[in-house]
């Protein structure tokens, strides 16, 4: 039977229950890698636009929802979409699919902030939606990252690949220490 993304069934969830049984005997049946079979990396999966990425778990902060206010920053690219208050420190929020080259994301109920685990460069960065953690052996790892129609592959560290699925693996430092990010501020 193919691979079944959960994601398309979230809208049918007793389809979605059946297939995460589905998934929970072959896993049993050890015909899916499952912790201990392997060294195992942990990320979280996220969407922007119609891609799928993933991100190490340790160079995330938290995940957040996007908050109803956003504090506009005059003379911004228009990626910057303004800055919020996060217990007591300013974060300007970046609108990850509009820097990377596509259409601004439209905020939605599944639309979150991704907050980067990263001192000296502090910011969110906005997208269409986190698809939570997922977890992997090494030998599902490739160097070699697939191509996207976004414009990032100077940010991806690899993909994991499992199945027909593959899935770009997006550094957060390459992309937060970039020249490119760090002037922000329009020309």
């Amino acid at each position: 039977m193919s691979a079944v993304d959960l994601h398309s069934l979230r809208e049918r969830p007793y389809q979605l229950l059946l297939e995460i049984e589905r998934r929970a005997r072959a896993a049993q049946a050890g015909q899916i890698p499952v912790e201990g079979s392997g060294a195992a990396w942990v990320g979280v999966a996220f969407r922007v636009a119609t891609e799928t990425f993933l991100v190490a778990r340790d160079e995330l902060r938290e995940v957040m929802s996007v908050p109803a206010a956003l504090t506009r920053v005059p003379g911004a690219h228009y990626w910057i979409r303004g800055l919020i208050n996060l217990r007591g420190q300013v974060l300007p929020i970046i609108d990850l699919r509009a820097f990377l080259g596509g259409a601004v994301t439209q905020i939605g109920r599944n639309a979150r902030i991704l907050v980067p685990n990263n001192r000296d460069v502090p910011a969110g960065l906005l997208v269409d939606e986190v698809m939570g953690f997922r977890r992997f052996i090494d030998q599902e790892f490739s160097a070699q990252p697939p191509a996207t129609i976004l414009n990032c592959d100077r940010y991806l560290a690899g993909a994991f690949r499992r199945g027909g699925e593959v899935a770009p693996v997006l550094s957060l430092s390459a992309l937060l220490e970039s020249n490119e990010f760090l002037m922000g501020a329009a020309q």
